[in-house]
């Protein structure tokens, strides 16, 4: 890995992060439940491109390092999306309980 090749993927590290924070802190609390139903698009993307880094990583010999970051990231990745979908699927739950009362 050349310098200017890790100092770009630092630089572009640390911004994904400021940009994570600031998009999240700015979020109303009504609104964390839904977009963490989109979110779980973002992050089966995440998991299809540890997938494709372990792949590489697989391919090009180098599977210690590489290897256990893509495994590392498809963990998080895959925690992030079921915990998405749980919370999704607690808050369509506790909405129908509503219905539910209102109708009987």
């Amino acid at each position: 890995m050349t310098p200017e090749l890790l100092i770009g993927s630092i630089t572009l590290f640390v911004l994904s992060i400021f940009l994570g924070f600031e998009l999240i802190t700015k979020v109303p609390a009504m609104l964390h439940t839904p977009l963490m139903s989109g979110a779980n698009a973002i992050s089966g993307i995440s998991v299809v491109g540890a997938l494709i880094g372990a792949n590489v990583a697989y391919e090009g010999g180098d599977t210690l390092v590489s290897g256990l970051l893509a495994f590392i990231a498809i963990v998080l990745a895959m925690i992030n999306v079921i915990g998405g979908f749980a919370v999704t699927n607690r808050m369509l739950n506790m909405i129908a309980g509503k219905n539910k009362k209102k109708e009987g």
